[in-house]
């Protein structure tokens, strides 16, 4: 019933790009070091919640050209449709078994609103603005909420402080900058949908100089926020670690604005992969630090 055409279109791989929130969150909870609560929300939310939001807006947009973490989609079928859904149920029961009620509540969340951002009776895809914002309110703000929550095994009320509300604020900053470099390389399949991104609102250069204005705010944010809750040298580290994402960004953005045709998906791949390698190394070293491991 499930194809391996179904499995790919999972992208259970491409989880490793969002894993930043999960560990931003972990390294600003109290209680990281309790390791099964840590498992279960690092397996419930990347190895099903994500797939299962990559299958089923992979089971309606029916790309036939390049798509996040798969080169050359096979044709999609109606066990993918099936696929997706018995991730989320797998996600939902085993989040309110293993952590608690609201975090089952807010997985569900999470998967009605990536279900609306492709099917076609909502489709917030094509709206550029409603559909940015949205996609980086979720994987960025109420993400990194869901996650604390997971980790700590806490009630949503707990959530409720400034200690924790900036850093989720921060994420969705972070996913706000990054989306529409995402998209840059679909726009013909985008066109041909109906489909309005933010990026082919844009363009290719109005991507390049949105991206780059909003990175430089974010980065302004994250320093002034290590420096205030914790110390000076994380700050430093921290633009240390996204040196390799500038220079990567500086040198395809020369290439793209010579030649758009640059603004493709093995290049928008390579940055992806940077960017979540810096991010995920960055926050990696900030957790230990909090445990005191280091």
């Amino acid at each position: 019933m499930f194809s391996s055409s179904s499995w790919l279109h999972m992208r259970i791989p491409f989880s490793y790009f969002l894993m930043p929130v999960f560990l931003f969150s972990l390294a600003v909870s109290p209680n990281n070091s309790m390791t099964g609560p840590v498992l279960w929300t690092f397996v419930l939310v990347h190895l099903f919640l994500y797939p299962a939001s990559n299958g089923y807006n992979s089971y309606f947009d029916k790309d036939e050209k390049s798509i996040g973490g798969l080169k050359n989609p096979p044709p999609v079928n109606k066990g993918l449709y099936y696929l997706s859904l018995l991730f989320d149920t797998i996600a939902i029961v085993l989040g309110g078994l293993m952590i608690n009620i609201t975090f089952a509540v807010m997985l569900l969340v999470y998967g009605l609103v990536s279900k609306a951002y492709s099917h076609p009776a909502v489709r917030l895809k094509k709206y550029p603005i409603g559909g940015w914002l949205v996609a980086g309110m979720f994987q960025g703000f109420f993400t990194f909420l869901m996650c604390y929550v997971g980790i700590n095994k806490f009630s949503l009320d707990t959530t409720f402080r400034l200690s924790v509300l900036i850093p989720a604020a921060l994420s969705t900053l972070m996913l706000w900058g990054n989306y529409p470099m995402t998209q840059i390389y679909q726009h013909e399949e985008d066109s041909k949908r109906g489909d309005k991104t933010l990026s082919l609102l844009l363009g290719i250069r109005g991507t390049f100089y949105f991206v780059g204005a909003v990175f430089g705010l974010v980065t302004l944010a994250f320093v002034l926020y290590f420096n205030a809750y914790f110390a000076p040298h994380y700050a430093l580290t921290f633009l240390i670690a996204l040196a390799p994402v500038v220079v990567y960004f500086l040198y395809w953005f020369v290439q793209a604005y010579r030649d758009e045709t640059q603004a493709n998906y093995q290049h928008t791949m390579w940055l992806n992969f940077i960017s979540a390698t810096c991010l995920n190394g960055f926050f990696l070293y900030l957790t230990l630090s909090t445990m005191n491991l280091l």
